[in-house]
Order: C-alpha cells, then sequence, then structure tokens
C-alpha cells in the first residue's frame, strides 16, 4: 500500500480546512492521532452517536446509506466532521473495504479544542459551513431536475387521462383513467409533506387524551406515528398541536401501517387553514439557504 501523507500543507487543499493558516493546521495536525482500520471492519454505522473525526490517508472507506448510491472515499478525505460537532447521529455506515490508516481525534477533544481558540474554532465552523452550504447547492440541482420531471409527467398523464376519454370505451378505460386520477392527485403541490423539527415541534392530541408524534405534514395530510393504533378507513378528530397554539383537525386514515398512520384531512375553516399554512411555511423555510 503506498503511504499517503498528511501534512498541514496537504491538509489545506481540503475544503473544511481551506479557511484555517498553516499554523492553526499545525496545531490540529497535532493533535490527530494515527489509527489502523482491517479491512471489512466497521468504524460507525446509522444511527451510532458520533464518537471521533477522522481523517482518511490510506485505503478505502465505503460509506452506505439508506436509498441513496454507495460512496467510496480516497484519501485524503475528512470523515464524520458535522457530527463531530454537532452530536448529529451518523447517518452512514462507514466499512473499509481495504487495510486503511486514519488521523483521528475524539468528538470530545475537537470541540475542547475549537472551544480555547476562538479564531480556530470561527475557521474551523467556516470551513464546515462552506461544506454543508455547496452539498445543498448541489442538493438543489438535483431537486430542481426532480421537480422538473415531476411537472412533466404530471402535464403528461393528464394528456392521457383525455386520450382516454376521448377514445372508444373499453373493459381497461376506466380502471386506466382511475389510476392516472390518483397518480395525478398525490402528486399535487399540496401533498408534499415536511416533517416538525425538535425546535420547532408539533404533535396531536386524540379524542382520547393521547399525545401522538407527528411524523409528517402537508395542507391536505397529517402522518401520525404507528403508536396512535388508528385503523385504515376510521374517520377521527383531533387537535393539532402547533407552537403557539391548537387547532381542531378531523379526518379519514388512508393508510395505516408500521411506519404510521396517513390521514386524509377534511376542509378547515379559514382561520385554522391559515395557521397550518403558517407552520408549513416556517418548516419549509429550514429548507432555504438565503
Amino acid at each position: 500500500m503506498r503511504a499517503v501523507t498528511a501534512t498541514a500543507a496537504q491538509l489545506h487543499h481540503l475544503p473544511l480546512f481551506s479557511g484555517l493558516t498553516l499554523e492553526q493546521l499545525e496545531k490540529l495536525r497535532a493533535a490527530l492521532s494515527p489509527r489502523k482500520v482491517k479491512k471489512g471492519e466497521v468504524l460507525f454505522q446509522a444511527g451510532d452517536a458520533p464518537k471521533s473525526f477522522a481523517v482518511l490517508t490510506e485505503g478505502e472507506i465505503e460509506l452506505v446509506e439508506a436509498n441513496e448510491p454507495t460512496v467510496i472515499v480516497r484519501p485524503l478525505a475528512p470523515l464524520g466532521e458535522l457530527g463531530a460537532v454537532t452530536g448529529l447521529a451518523r447517518n452512514t455506515t462507514a466499512k473499509a473495504t481495504r487495510e486503511s490508516k486514519l488521523l483521528e481525534i475524539s468528538a470530545d477533544e475537537l470541540c475542547a479544542m475549537l472551544a480555547k481558540s476562538s479564531e480556530l474554532a470561527a475557521a474551523f465552523h467556516r470551513g464546515l459551513l462552506g461544506v454543508v452550504c455547496d452539498k445543498v447547492g448541489r442538493d438543489k440541482v438535483r431537486m430542481d431536475d426532480m421537480r422538473a420531471n415531476i411537472i412533466r409527467t404530471q402535464k403528461a398523464m393528464k394528456q392521457l387521462r383525455e386520450v382516454v376519454l376521448a377514445a372508444e370505451e373499453t373493459p381497461i378505460s376506466q380502471p386506466l383513467c382511475d389510476q392516472l386520477d390518483q397518480l395525478i392527485e398525490n402528486n399535487r403541490r399540496g401533498h408534499y409533506r415536511v416533517a416538525p423539527v425538535a425546535q420547532h415541534p408539533a404533535d396531536v392530541r386524540l379524542a382520547d387524551g393521547r399525545r401522538v408524534a407527528l411524523l409528517e405534514l402537508s395542507e391536505g395530510y397529517l402522518k401520525l406515528d404507528a403508536t396512535a393504533h388508528l385503523e385504515k378507513g376510521s374517520e377521527l378528530s383531533m387537535v393539532l398541536c402547533l407552537p403557539g397554539r391548537e387547532i381542531a383537525v378531523s379526518g379519514k386514515v388512508e393508510r395505516s401501517g408500521k411506519d404510521g398512520s396517513l390521514l386524509r384531512l377534511d376542509q378547515l375553516i379559514d382561520e385554522y387553514r391559515g395557521a397550518l399554512l403558517g407552520y408549513l411555511t416556517q418548516l419549509q423555510l429550514l429548507d432555504v439557504v438565503v
């Protein structure tokens, strides 16, 4: 295996460290300890609490995230910087696909070092924020492509429905129209759900007084935690508890399973609809970088 060094000058080429001076990088580099990783060894798993920050100097690390393509990390590359600073749980599983070497520091030691030097902390956090913003920008490009594809698909389905309705009726005409209608309805913008966050929470209070976690919500739907034990097809009334106010809602359970229960909301009075839209807007703004 060819040795790969990690001097302060080489670390400076990484976007995370580009804002640090060489003197600051020398200080950070001196705090990193070498670690050998065997082929097949798991560094951390999705859901784990972050314990360290590392720089890969030799070998190869595989990052696996649910419903995402596998990413292969090669030297020089940082590993786990966001979790180490924020404490956020790992969202990927990291496994060595070859014998590898790391330079590593515990999350506690890294945070203690940053706490001792405001200049180092500012530079490190600026670099970290830049990396995150770049990722958000790339994600936005992909989301814009997906949104454009959805719009094109929506228009095509509406055109196809018109073709079916204009053609001579056959045994498959009605099932086809019904399926197209369902797909068109599901793709409506008002059905796009967002999730409450810990800093801006929301839940529901059922008629029996139970408080149930709200997993997602939109203008027309609520998705409740599976602990509500709601049956598909049941109709119920509840109180939607938003930050600062509560509103009465009702609806019908369209789907229920281990991942939760999806409730289609009845029409809300204007005051309650305005409160719900206001909360949705506040959540959506969390996805906007200005």
